[in-house]
């Protein structure tokens, strides 16, 4: 697909994003089997879509909430600095959450999030990522659940943008700016 000053490629189709959302689902639900009711935490803005999908898929009672952070601003490289723009509206004290997270780049802003929030006191704290990129990882932080690893490049779709645009696309594609 092109656009103006880039072109997209599309590297993980649609179906192949809903076939492992369900899988990751199941995974999900058979580890929180036990739990009364499991709080889900999107991290806005990039993991709205995968949240969506992703507790549709999970077969016990979830609550659902978003912490929005940033560390990207307009830019395409990491600040390195994360800022907390919107805080959680539920307590997570005692209970069980599942983090999801668009893409893991440089473990920054995950790592900054995990610590905020295990001070919260959580009964379990775990991750799901929809993309990890281990290449360009400068924090030790690993999802207990990720969607596709990929390689070292720009990447929109399925909720994840580029300057705010093609976070609607049903894909995942890379980014290859032509001008």
């Amino acid at each position: 697909m092109s656009k103006s000053g880039y072109v997209i490629e599309e590297i993980l189709s649609a179906n192949a994003i809903a076939a492992r959302v369900a899988v990751l689902a199941r995974n999900i639900t058979d580890h929180f089997r036990d739990t009364e009711k499991l709080v889900v935490i999107g991290l806005l803005r990039g993991s709205f879509v995968f949240v969506a999908d992703l507790v549709r898929g999970i077969d016990l009672a979830v609550e659902v909430d978003f912490l929005e952070v940033s560390s990207y601003g307009a830019a395409m490289e990491s600040s390195r600095e994360v800022r907390i723009l919107k805080d959680l509206s539920g307590e997570i004290k005692g209970r069980d959450v599942l983090v999801v997270e668009d893409i893991v780049d440089t473990g920054h802003t995950l790592h900054h999030v995990l610590d905020m929030l295990q001070t919260r006191g959580p009964k379990r704290l775990e991750i799901c990522a929809l993309l990890d990129k281990p290449s360009r990882r400068e924090v030790e932080i690993r999802a207990t659940w990720t969607g596709f690893e990929i390689p070292d490049k720009f990447v929109v779709g399925y909720g994840v943008d580029y300057a705010q645009r093609d976070r609607n696309l049903p894909y995942i594609g890379t980014v290859r700016f032509t001008g």
